[in-house]
């Protein structure tokens, strides 16, 4: 298979006119001029883009990832094919330690097999239970939980290794030991928190290097007090979460960090619940009742409860809404994730080797076409 004549995103996060080459499932060639290839795909006048990677998302489509069931996995993962993000990290919610145990053993053994028609699943993202009584937000109280690097250990064994990411209160007993002691194993992420930005940065010096959905659920960024943001923004090798939804955070506050942070260092994320894909009702996350109305969820006290928003939209948004430059919202929902959790070898740009997974976009952001595992995708 050959795309032909459309606007490619480069590994430098740049377009240039090239053609793509396709072989089984990889890329086996991007450069100027393909001949001898059977199948073509002719992109004139689009833009051809990598697949998206979600590292935070709770669930679409009636499913929540904590249902803890292959079914719902099955769901959720083919949802987000469908609208362009073709690696999928989802989210836990603070539960039981028995209750997360269960949903990492079903994910691991959902990941041993391909799925034609999902979207591959690269990791486990455990947000919570280290987090903030006072910062909670949508997290259940009764089942919040001392950082425990046994526990953490226990976890990942029933992930068989995929739990890429854990979110954690660093001002939490504990929380340090844990950073400390599981840094190479884990991407661990400041979140739900209190701290100040003594504590965060310390965080970071012991080998925390993630910030979970910037300026939600932690202190403000204030001229006295920087909290967790002007700690982020001093430890340069800090990536930050950055939810554009329109809910979450203005469109002013979006330009900004983008440039207080660069493209480098943001990564586009959803934080979508089980309303995304479906209509305003009443839906749950982490067993808390969610009302969703348009794309805003919130619990019964109005407490914002994720989004209900996927990735692709949440990247059009930013683009088309916010005023962030295309190439730097498709860089902060591609190639950033993927490195973020170590799988940047086979997804995330389009390069020579990695897997085929494009989206092609028409100038609108519309999706044209889905090349995925070097498949055409029928929409």
């Amino acid at each position: 298979m050959v795309i032909k004549n459309g606007n490619v995103f480069t590994k430098n996060a740049v377009f240039k006119q090239l053609q793509i080459g396709i072989t089984d499932t990889l890329i086996t060639t991007v450069s100027n001029d393909i001949s001898n290839q059977d199948t073509i795909i002719d992109a004139t006048g689009c833009y051809v883009i990598p697949g998206l990677t979600d590292i935070h998302f709770h669930g679409c489509v009636g499913y929540d990832f904590c249902d803890g069931t292959k079914e719902a996995i099955s769901a959720i993962a083919a949802y987000e094919l469908r609208n362009g993000i073709t690696t999928i990290c989802p989210t836990t919610m603070t539960l039981s330690e028995e209750a997360l145990r269960s949903i990492c053993s079903v994910a691991a053994e959902y990941a041993k097999t391909t799925h034609e028609k999902e979207a591959s699943f690269a990791g486990i993202h455990l947000e919570g239970p280290f987090l903030s009584y006072e910062k909670r937000g949508a997290q259940n109280p009764e089942f919040l939980h001392k950082p425990d690097v046994a526990m953490l250990q226990r976890l990942q064994k029933s992930a068989n290794g995929l739990a890429k990411i854990v979110s954690i209160a660093p001002e939490k007993e504990g929380a340090m030991e844990c950073i400390s002691a599981l840094k190479d194993d884990f991407v661990f992420s400041i979140a739900h928190t209190t701290a100040n930005y003594e504590q965060a940065f310390a965080a970071f010096t012991a080998g925390a290097k993630h910030v979970t959905h910037l300026y939600n659920a932690m202190p403000p960024f204030s001229h006295r007090e920087p909290g967790v943001i002007g700690a982020a923004f001093d430890s340069k090798s800090c990536e930050v979460e950055l939810i554009c939804d329109g809910i979450h955070i203005a469109p002013s506050v979006v330009r900004a960090t983008f440039q207080l942070f660069s493209d480098d260092r943001i990564i586009l994320i959803s934080d979508s619940m089980m309303a995304t894909g479906l209509t305003d009702g009443t839906y749950t996350l982490g067993g808390q009742p969610v009302i969703v109305k348009g794309n805003r969820a919130t619990l019964e006290n109005g407490t914002i409860a994720g989004s209900a928003t996927n990735l692709m939209d949440c990247m059009r948004i930013a683009i088309q809404q916010m005023g962030i430059p295309l190439e730097s919202a498709i860089k902060a929902a591609t190639i950033n994730p993927a490195k973020s959790i170590g799988i940047d070898t086979k997804y995330g740009s389009i390069e020579e080797g990695k897997i085929a997974n494009m989206i092609i976009l028409n100038k609108d952001l519309s999706i044209n076409n889905i090349i995925f595992n070097g498949k055409l995708l029928a929409l």
